[in-house]
């Protein structure tokens, strides 16, 4: 069981960043894939990043690279999404989730989720 939980959202202004985190319980931390999701309003939940067990290989959906940077420290148990040049229609949930094997783009596979942490951004 690994429970997970978010944090670092808020309200920030077109332009500007923020550092989501996801930290993790247990001592299994690093047999886990982890990705990032995102839920707007009336939308459907969206992959945004994914990171392999050791960190060594990220995955992005094709929209977000270059602005979002998806990081991990297994000592600390903790997955992080940076986040740049932030744009009013990146305002969603942001949903933090673990899984075992390799990434995956789609969220059926995830196995483990977080209880997501707003993100809003102002025009």
């Amino acid at each position: 069981q690994v429970q997970l939980v978010e944090s670092g959202g808020g309200l920030v202004q077109a332009g500007g960043s923020l550092r989501l985190s996801c930290a993790a319980s247990g001592r299994t931390f690093s047999s886990y894939a982890m990705g990032w999701f995102r839920q707007a309003p009336g939308k459907e939940r969206e992959f945004v990043a994914a990171i392999s067990l050791s960190g060594d290989y990220t995955y992005y959906a094709d929209s977000l690279k270059g602005r979002f940077t998806i990081s991990r420290d297994n000592a600390k148990n903790t997955v992080y999404l940076q986040m740049n040049s932030l744009k009013p229609e990146d305002t969603a949930v942001y949903y933090c989730a673990a899984k075992f094997g390799a990434v995956a783009a789609s969220h059926r596979p995830y196995i483990y989720w977080g209880q997501g942490t707003q993100v809003t951004v102002s025009s």
